[in-house]
């Protein structure tokens, strides 16, 4: 089985990845975060060059804690119970930080989504965070069309 980017990053810097189980849910959200938002910035840069300004706000709309937040709600019937575990996981962890913008519930939740994404990142399943990403858009009405 080929390996994903994160293996092909970690290889140029002679690095071995870490068991997937000792990250922490926090820092499968730091990593989740990069890779929605690259997801995210791809997906609009792919829409048409346009101002960057224009890209920054189509880009924001998506990547917001309450999007997030109605992205997973969406998802969590469809999730495996690994993934609704590790999503459990980055929901209830304590961040030091709060969104500024974001309700209590919504950043959570998002915490959780970016856990997941981060996971799954890792575990090298890229096709697995399309997958996911692509029917949230549909069953929310988000995505490329909106």
């Amino acid at each position: 089985m080929e390996k994903g980017i994160n293996a092909y990053i970690l290889k140029k810097f002679g690095k071995e990845p870490p068991e997937l189980c000792s990250y922490s849910p926090l820092v499968l959200a730091y990593i989740g975060d990069s890779i929605y938002d690259l997801v995210i910035r791809s997906m609009v840069v792919g829409e048409g060059n346009t101002h960057v300004n224009n890209l920054h706000k189509r880009a924001s709309q998506l990547v917001k804690a309450h999007a997030q937040s109605e992205l997973i709600q969406a998802l969590l019937p469809e999730l495996t119970e690994e993934e609704e575990a590790v999503y459990k996981r980055g929901r209830n962890a304590k961040s030091p930080t709060i969104a500024k913008n974001a309700t209590m519930g919504d950043y959570r939740r998002a915490t959780g989504f970016e856990a997941l994404m981060g996971y799954l990142y890792l575990d090298d399943r890229m096709e697995r965070i399309m997958e996911l990403i692509l029917m949230g858009f549909q069953k929310t009405g988000k995505g490329a069309s909106n």
